[in-house]
């Protein structure tokens, strides 16, 4: 029962995966067929933002009241809906209708299942499931490509994964009463990341923790900062570095395109290495350790060798470096601020986690149209350094509240 649940929330996450980059690799074609400027790309990925940004906030009332199971379930209709209004769309503005389900699905759903796991599950776990999403991220460039140069066109493509998520939600909510028996059979789990234990915790309170309250807890405001900056620096790597190759470095635009896939495939394999010594190292080490090899990462992008060499091993080894960072924070949330606070924590986490995807990377382009490409690893290793010393402030916070618990 329990591995078997285990092994849906895995299929669940190649699924949230699958639609994130179908977008950005149909633009190109979508935008032409549809007879907008290249430029409204924007304007849709903030609406899905806006969307995604209020289910995670909204997320805490709406799982502690219909359950995880129920909420993922429905989230992924709601997904599954909005792609094939997509594939059916024949303009623009009924692309940005079918957008604002698109980011209440995907919001409430990726607050929800990561709560689950926190809560029900070991890092390790953690880890390689959201390795599992980099599968679904990675796969879905390709269905695009395929259905792009068999002649069929992008709504295809939606159309392919939209049914993919139609099968899922039919599975979730075939799954429901597994959700339930989990819940009653294994309670939720309190991880110590001082001692890298896991011991069973008392089961969450069926009470609404307000924005406000949670806010008010101390160490989330250090947390929400660090989790900020690591997925403004996620982003906007993604985003930018393969200009920054091609404009700063001389680096021809194939090889550069090419170091950033390896980016998202190095986060992919890091997340999937992590899972391996996740329980070991504890999630304080490996996000710790995640900025620093960001950083190291970023230095060798910005140093003016000769050679490209270091420059493109250090995107590579920046993306390893990102790997364990997001799931850490995550799966640290219940031990940090307790089981009962962690559904509403982690709904604010990922509308700070979206706010910086969603914000830092076109804040770059502005500034870099001011002063030049040149500046990219400076704001990246000022992020870099946000996300570190926050990290870190709420380490010790959590190192002193321990000991005078003890």
């Amino acid at each position: 029962m329990y591995a078997l649940l285990l092994a849906i929330i895995y299929i669940a996450f190649i699924s949230l995966g699958l639609p994130d980059a179908l977008v950005g690799s149909g633009w190109p074609v979508m935008h032409e067929d549809l007879g907008v400027p290249l430029g409204y790309a924007g304007i849709l990925t903030m609406i899905i933002a806006a969307g995604t940004i209020v289910s995670s906030l909204l997320s805490e009332r709406v799982t502690r009241r219909f359950g995880a199971g129920l909420v993922t379930a429905v989230s992924v209709a709601l997904t599954a809906s909005a792609l094939l209004g997509f594939a059916f769309s024949g303009s623009f503005w009924m692309l940005c209708l079918w957008a604002i389900p698109y980011g209440l699905g995907a919001g409430a759903v990726d607050a929800a299942l990561n709560n689950y796991v926190a809560l029900h599950y070991a890092a390790r776990h953690m880890n390689w499931l959201h390795s599992f999403w980099g599968v679904g991220a990675s796969i879905s460039p390709f269905i695009m490509g395929a259905a792009i140069s068999s002649g069929l066109g992008w709504s295809s493509a939606y159309q392919v994964v939209g049914g993919i998520q139609v099968v899922l939600t039919a599975l979730l909510f075939v799954s429901l009463p597994l959700w339930t028996r989990v819940d009653r059979t294994r309670p939720p789990v309190a991880h110590d990341d001082t001692t890298d234990t896991v011991a069973p915790s008392n089961a969450p309170a069926h009470r609404h923790v307000p924005l406000r309250a949670a806010l008010s807890i101390p160490g989330v405001p250090l947390i929400l900062a660090a989790f900020f900056a690591y997925c403004a620096v996620e982003s906007t790597l993604i985003l930018w570095a393969s200009t920054y190759l091609v404009t700063e470095r001389g680096i021809d635009a194939a090889t550069a395109a090419t170091f950033g896939a390896l980016f998202l495939l190095g986060i992919t394999a890091g997340r999937f290495l992590s899972g391996f010594f996740a329980d070991r190292v504890g999630d304080r080490a490996l996000i710790r350790g995640g900025f620093l090899t960001v950083g190291v990462g970023v230095a060798l992008i910005a140093l003016p060798f000769t050679t490209d060499a270091l420059a493109l091993a250090g995107l590579v080894i920046a993306g390893l470096g990102c790997a364990p960072i997001y799931p850490a924070i995550v799966h640290s949330t219940p031990a940090n601020f307790g089981a009962r606070n962690s559904q509403a924590i982690i709904g604010i986490q990922m509308a700070a986690a979206y706010t910086g995807s969603t914000v830092m990377p076109p804040l770059f382009g502005g500034l870099s149209a001011w002063t030049g490409m040149w500046v990219l690893p400076l704001y990246l290793l000022l992020l870099v350094a946000l996300g570190l010393v926050m990290s870190e402030r709420l380490n010790r916070r959590m190192q002193v509240t321990h000991a005078a618990a003890d």
